[in-house]
């Protein structure tokens, strides 16, 4: 997940709004970097695990609000042709990363690192594998 919050950030820059986005994916990127081998349980990592999460939560109302408003997409579409449709899954990855990251730093038990490391493995599928369908099998293209 590290890698793809990395991607993310670097392409951000060209973004018209990249002063919310890009802080969201390098946040995502540290914090998934620093747990990629072991699990951190400092206090520090929390909270900036936490404030990634906030952002990430403050921007998914932002992109929920602003596809209500235009209309253009469903709140639910996996169409990656549009923009706000990208920013919600990049948001839900960052919510779903995040949220797996705390109950990991706050996890002992062996039996809940498992089920833990497979939502962590889920994430990184569907966060490689849908765009890689869309793109590939689909052949959608991008709409700016």
């Amino acid at each position: 997940m590290a890698i793809l919050f990395a991607y993310s950030a670097s392409v951000q820059l060209n973004d018209p709004d990249w002063y919310f986005w890009f802080p969201l994916y390098t946040l995502a990127f540290a914090v998934n970097l620093i747990n990629c081998k072991r699990t951190s349980h400092s206090r520090r990592i929390r909270q900036i695990t936490k404030t990634a999460l906030s952002l990430a939560l403050f921007l998914l109302v932002k992109v929920v609000t602003e596809d209500v408003i235009t209309e253009k997409v469903g709140v639910f579409s996996l169409d990656l042709t549009h923009r706000v449709v990208r920013e919600k899954i990049g948001n839900g990855l960052v919510i779903a990363s995040m949220i797996l990251q705390l109950q990991a730093s706050s996890s002992k038990s062996k039996q809940k690192k498992k089920f833990i490391d497979f939502g962590m493995a889920t994430t990184a599928t569907f966060g490689y594998g849908l765009p890689f369908w869309f793109f590939t099998i689909q052949k959608g293209e991008i709409k700016i």
